[in-house]
């Protein structure tokens, strides 16, 4: 006969099973446009600024579309390298990242992940996450670089809650966060702490980053 289990203590919560933690929910509800939907033509009005910008900083647009996400309106063009800086505020870069980045780039062969920019307030374009892409494809002597475009560019700021999770150490992280805290400061005055939540997920990070500076 099989030996009996031994209870275990009274009113101790039962354990859930390993496939029950890893369970992803699900949405209940479809977000987002059909496929056939997305696409989108190069005269469209929401993406009319954008597209003048491309051509006036002398890239080619190869795309437009809405996001799979939200809707809204994305531009995929070739710029020239000149034409896209790394937002101001980002951490530090690496230059044994940069090597390292635009050796294997190298010998890939390709340069497959396209750079994420907004329009910069100078007139080009910033990347708010291909600060280590545009040095490794600068070092490698490319003359242009594959973008994708967002015509928002207060997305330069709420894209940092994604950015920071691929960032070093806690140092560079910190630096991140009050370099775009001042750039917000300087560039919206008026606004309050409370309307930046999106962009600051973590408050320490603000303090931090005037510590380490």
């Amino acid at each position: 006969m099989a030996a009996k289990k031994k209870p275990g203590p009274k009113g101790a919560p039962k354990k859930r099973s390993t496939a029950s933690r890893k369970r992803i929910p699900k949405a209940k509800t479809a977000r987002g446009p059909e496929p056939a939907e997305s696409p989108l033509d190069f005269t469209d009005s929401g993406i009319a600024e954008t597209v003048a910008r491309v051509k006036k900083a002398g890239g080619s647009i190869v795309g437009a579309y809405r996001d799979p996400l939200s809707g809204t309106p994305l531009v995929a063009a070739i710029l020239p390298l000149g034409a896209v800086e790394p937002t101001p505020f980002q951490r530090e870069l690496s230059p044994t990242h940069v090597k390292r980045l635009a050796q294997k780039i190298d010998e890939c062969g390709v340069f497959l992940d396209p750079i994420i920019t907004v329009a910069s307030p100078e007139g080009g374009f910033w990347s708010p996450n291909g600060r280590h892409r545009l040095a490794a494809a600068r070092s490698l002597g490319m003359r242009s670089i594959t973008a994708l475009i967002s015509p928002d560019p207060q997305l330069a700021y709420r894209i940092l809650a994604l950015n920071t999770e691929k960032a070093h150490n806690l140092r560079d992280r910190s630096l991140e966060v009050i370099r775009m805290a001042r750039e917000i400061a300087k560039r919206d005055a008026k606004t309050k702490e409370s309307d930046h939540v999106e962009e600051f997920e973590s408050a320490p990070f603000l303090t931090l980053g005037i510590i380490y500076e």
